[in-house]
C-alpha cells in the first residue's frame, strides 16, 4: 500500500491508500506499486487507474499534468481530471467538434484560431470520450 493525492488547482479529487497505480507518463504508460523508486515525470492526457484497498478499480480521465513519487506517496499534480462515470459524453463529444471545426477554420484562413490549443482541447475531448464509452 501507498499513499496517492490527486489534486487539480481547485481542490483534492482523492487522497487515499492504494495497492496499484497506472498512468500515462509522457513516454507511455507506467506503474507504480508500494516503494516505488522517486520518480518525477510529466503526464499526458490519458487514463489513469488505481487500484484501492478494497480492490476496488477507480479510472479517471486525465488532461495532462505531472506526478511525484517519493517516500512511498505518489502524488498527481492534474491539470483537470475527472472520473470516468462523471464524464458528461455529450458535453465531450460537443467540445471535440468544436475544436474540430476551429482547426478546419484555420485551414480555411481563419488566423484567429490558436490552432495548438484547439488541438490540445480536441486530444483532451477526445480522451474523455474514448474513457467515458470504454466505462459504459
Amino acid at each position: 500500500m501507498f499513499r496517492l493525492s490527486i489534486v487539480t488547482p481547485e481542490k483534492v479529487l482523492f487522497d487515499g491508500e492504494v495497492k496499484s497505480l497506472f498512468v500515462p507518463g509522457s513516454e507511455g504508460y507506467l506503474g507504480v506499486l508500494s516503494h516505488h523508486a522517486p520518480l518525477i515525470t510529466a503526464l499526458k492526457p490519458g487514463k489513469v487507474e488505481y487500484r484501492e484497498k478494497s480492490d476496488r478499480t477507480a479510472v479517471l480521465a486525465l488532461g495532462g499534468g505531472f506526478m511525484e513519487v517519493s517516500g512511498n506517496k505518489a502524488t498527481i499534480l492534474a491539470e483537470d481530471v475527472e472520473f470516468a462515470e462523471k464524464i458528461d459524453l455529450s458535453a465531450a463529444e460537443a467540445e471535440y467538434n468544436l475544436q474540430r471545426s476551429r482547426i478546419a477554420a484555420h485551414a480555411k484562413g481563419d488566423t484567429s484560431v490558436d490552432v495548438k490549443a484547439a488541438r490540445a482541447a480536441m486530444e483532451r475531448a477526445a480522451n474523455r470520450i474514448s474513457i467515458a464509452k470504454e466505462q459504459r
